[in-house]
């Protein structure tokens, strides 16, 4: 990398670092530094023994070998150290390693690592439970099920939907992205990579439009109006057990429904004795601003499905809902052996504290601050880049040919590769893959956040 134009600060290995404790990891430095070209040999080694090891399906985006992170960056095995702008996809929302649940997880190692909750308890189980009751939208009375990823909280969700409804149908939206089990794949939009030959899928699975503000021009109620009279006619509002969207959609290219469709979804199933679920699994504990983005337009969802960013980095997830809903499934109906496991718990209970009580809902409100406007700065004078939407820490900036409008997955992807190359991980969504999503830590500070975004958009004006 030796004579890049794109050292900035903090690239020089001599320079004086800020360093990151309080905010996680393992007080590294706070910068963006390049000692070698990415990947480096280190990182290339580890990539040889992947192809020789690991199914190829197992895909990774950015090529390198991870030996450490913190705040807001993370250290490969070759010594350069990149900008996150994607916190392993909204996980690593307190910042990686997190001091205060490394604290959580070593104890409770120290004290046992598994039961089984549906064999013998534990309170850190129950203690999850009653935080997610008390801190998901809406004052009614509560239960939670703890399960391992977002995906098997959606399957649960839907399972228990439907036993309470004694009904089959679930409604789910264009460019959504549930999961990759069967019934997930089901209700995912997107074929490629996630559908693709995997087939045949769960039946009584039914999709409508989703609101989309940049392609459909329509406003909210008038979205609703539209996927509301669908599911009417192609499927029956007595047929229905479920409605399940995600309030803003995640790998669907950090889609923000236009204001009122969400509530005039809301306002339909409740008429018609449908669950509203709500996938909060990428939205979830203070990503958009809010503790969650149903808030934002006053939605109180029936269930609600959490995962990813609630325990630092370990998998859990969960599913809360309004009590009647949640007790419908039988005894021994809801579990699994991992599910709400003892090490994870004692990490979510430590996450959970630190979006309560560390003021990282207001940061995250900062960051898309930033975020946001250097974006539309960039876009007032660059007719590629065709929307840029979202709240908070998640934020997305849609590429497009400008002559035509369509997707450019091209551009989007040579803009990603540039940024890793030089210093930085950002991500991609979108159906069409044209989508740069913006998903940093909440732990980062402005000058790194800033130096991030400006390796992005050298990226773009370079393309």
């Amino acid at each position: 990398m030796a004579g890049s134009s794109s050292y900035h600060r903090g690239m020089s290995s001599t320079a004086a670092p800020t360093t990151s404790a309080a905010a996680g990891g393992p007080s590294l430095p706070q910068e963006r530094r390049l000692v070698t070209e990415v990947p480096g040999p280190r990182s290339r080694e580890l990539f040889a023994r992947k192809s020789a090891a690991v199914a190829a399906g197992v895909g990774v985006a950015v090529p390198i070998a991870v030996v450490a992170a913190g705040g807001g960056v993370v250290v490969d095995a070759d010594g350069n150290s990149f900008v996150d702008l994607g916190s392993g996809i909204a996980v690593t929302s307190v910042g990686n390693a997190h001091p205060g649940v490394v604290a959580a997880v070593t104890e409770q190692v120290a004290a046992f690592t598994h039961t089984c909750f549906t064999i013998a308890a534990y309170d850190g189980y129950v203690a999850v439970a009653e935080a997610l009751n008390r801190l998901t939208p809406g004052d009614h009375e509560k239960r939670t099920a703890l399960f391992n990823s977002g995906a098997e909280a959606v399957e649960n969700a839907v399972k228990i939907a439907r036993k309470h409804t004694g009904r089959q149908a679930v409604v789910v939206f264009d460019h959504a992205y549930h999961g990759r089990t069967n019934l997930t794949m089901a209700l995912t939009a997107k074929n490629q990579p996630y559908k693709d030959g995997f087939g045949p899928f769960a039946p009584e699975v039914y999709r409508v439009p989703m609101s989309y503000p940049f392609h459909d021009g329509l406003s909210g109620p008038e979205a609703a109006k539209r996927a509301i009279s669908q599911i009417e006619k192609q499927v029956g509002a007595a047929n229905t057990a479920a409605v399940l969207i995600e309030p803003i959609q995640g790998e669907g290219g950090f889609v923000v429904p236009a204001p009122g469709f969400l509530p005039a979804l809301s306002e339909w199933t409740t008429a018609n004795g449908v669950v509203f679920i709500a996938d909060e699994v990428q939205t979830g504990f203070a990503r958009t601003g809010a503790m969650f983005a149903s808030e934002h337009e006053g939605i109180v969802p029936d269930v609600v499905t959490t995962a990813k960013g609630m325990a630092g980095g370990l998998p859990l997830s969960a599913v809360t809902g309004r009590a009647e809903i949640m007790d419908s499934a039988h005894v021994g109906g809801l579990g699994g052996t991992y599910g709400g496991n003892p090490v994870a718990c004692a990490a979510a209970l430590a996450a959970i504290g630190a979006f309560e009580h560390d003021g990282l809902v207001e940061r995250a409100r900062e960051i898309g601050d930033v975020v946001l406007q250097a974006l539309r700065t960039a876009q007032s004078g660059d007719p590629r880049i065709g929307d840029v939407r979202g709240r908070g820490a998640m934020v997305a900036m849609e590429l497009v040919d400008p002559a035509t409008g369509d997707p450019d997955p091209g551009l989007t992807g040579r803009v990603v590769r540039h940024a890793y190359e030089h210093g930085v991980i950002a991500l991609t969504a979108g159906t069409y893959g044209n989508v740069v999503r913006f998903l940093p830590p909440l732990a980062i500070d402005d000058d790194l956040l800033r130096e991030g975004l400006d390796v992005v958009l050298e990226g773009l004006a370079t393309a």
